[in-house]
């Protein structure tokens, strides 16, 4: 087993800041066309890729026929179709497997079709609808696998694997026996542009595991208990690699094995701990600030076991609240009314939220205000659109929050700890 390589230093190393499509050799007749996007900053909007990205697609070439497995991004068509005609000596592929539509991987699809418009495209049924709508197109070939479906290329086999919301509805795996070799789209993926092929030639290890943990917990985490589900369904598969959509090719003996160990242990549900409960807030003049410290007094006289964190969100971007956000068991938001509504950081914090996860998870809100106090229904509206669970009444407190406000808001913090974790001892 490779031991991850020492890193106390920054990374010394500049990778190129040009996007570039590459096509390499995984095995004899198997190729890879990555788009490799170092300077990638920013994926799908609101990832952060320290270490840009690539974008993985597959020629397997059998002694009878051919099969890409994924595409790319569109704004890499031209370059990708150029390594595919390199890939296939210029001969149309005999199908398309699509492990996944999402239009990081199906963006080029339409101009592969325009092409070759009646390519034979292998999909699940979910797959099928949406590459409908991204192609705009009613002509597709489109055959959509069972459970059990293969696909006979000669020599070698391709099966599949239905995967779903790993973590598309549309997901699938592509499982090649002959090789080993599975394609797993974008499980045990990673936003990581090192331009090496395989995890045993990453010089950055840690920062490439960190990058992994980094996108499962964006991509994967919202769906554990399909990823165990989908971990069970590839106990039976001894791979020797697994190649996804995104990062390098994972290797046995290298990072397959814990790859699979760590998706496990990040999937799998805690342990039963002491209640936990995230609290967020902004104080103008400090009277939210004033309201959330009673409210915390409050929830702890009913809980004085539960472990409550308290974050000012003008000290903290919501992006580094994310873990509180969306693993607390309940969560406090206060905002103080300026223009007639919330501010930034508190609708900044929302964004951050599983929209996912936070159904019927329970919220309490409350915050100050001097003319008409819009904020907190604001805020009460988007958490119930999320269906999330809001607690009734809401607390609100017209500017400075007098002794009984106070009082007040210790009683809201003791209703909510109670009504949300002890119903049956009733409301006071």
């Amino acid at each position: 087993m490779h031991k991850e390589q020492a890193h106390k230093e920054p990374r010394q190393e500049t990778p190129p800041q040009k996007e570039q499509v590459e096509l390499r050799q995984v095995a004899p007749d198997i190729l890879i066309t990555s788009v490799l996007n170092p300077s990638m900053r920013v994926f799908d909007i609101e990832m952060r890729t320290g270490y840009g990205t690539s974008y993985n697609s597959y020629a397997v070439i059998g002694s009878q026929k051919t099969a890409l497995i994924d595409a790319c991004h569109a704004s890499f068509a031209r370059d990708w179709l150029e390594k595919i005609d390199a890939a296939l000596g210029g001969m149309p592929p005999d199908y398309l497997v699509m492990n996944h539509t999402e239009p990081d991987h199906s963006g080029a699809v339409s101009a592969l079709l325009e092409r070759w418009p009646q390519i034979p495209i292998i999909v699940s049924a979910p797959g099928a609808m949406n590459l409908k709508h991204i192609t705009n197109r009613e002509d597709l070939n489109l055959q959509m696998i069972k459970t059990t479906s293969h696909l006979d290329l000669g020599d070698i086999s391709l099966h599949f694997i239905l995967a779903p919301f790993l973590h598309w509805p549309d997901t699938m795996f592509t499982w090649l026996p002959e090789r080993k070799v599975l394609f797993s789209g974008d499980f045990l993926g990673a936003h990581f542009c090192e331009p090496r092929l395989f995890d045993t030639q990453v010089l950055y290890r840690r920062d490439y595991i960190h990058e992994m943990e980094s996108y499962f917990n964006s991509i994967m985490g919202p769906f554990k208990s399909y990823v165990l589900q989908g971990l069970d369904k590839l106990a039976d598969i001894n791979a020797n690699f697994i190649c996804p959509s995104h990062g390098p090719i994972v290797t046995k003996g290298c990072e397959l094995e814990n790859s699979l160990v760590r998706y496990r242990q990040w999937a799998t549900p805690r342990p039963a701990q002491p209640t936990r409960i995230a609290l967020f807030y902004c104080s103008a003049y400090g009277n939210t600030a004033r309201l959330a410290e009673h409210i915390v007094q409050g929830v702890t006289e009913i809980l004085p076991a539960a472990h409550i964190s308290s974050h000012n969100l003008v000290l903290n971007e919501p992006g580094d609240l994310h873990e509180a956000l969306n693993n607390s068991d309940a969560l406090l938001i206060g905002s103080p009314t300026i223009n007639r509504d919330a501010l930034p950081v508190v609708w900044n914090l929302l964004a951050e939220i599983d929209a996912i996860n936070i159904v019927k998870r329970p919220v309490a809100l409350f915050g100050t205000y001097g003319w008409s106090g819009e904020a907190v229904p604001h805020l009460a509206a988007r958490l119930q659109n999320l269906r999330a669970r809001v607690f009734e009444p809401q607390l609100r407190v017209r500017f400075v929050p007098r002794a009984t406000d106070l009082e007040a808001a210790k009683g809201f913090g003791r209703n909510f700890a109670r009504q949300t974790f002890l119903p049956q001892e009733g409301d006071v």
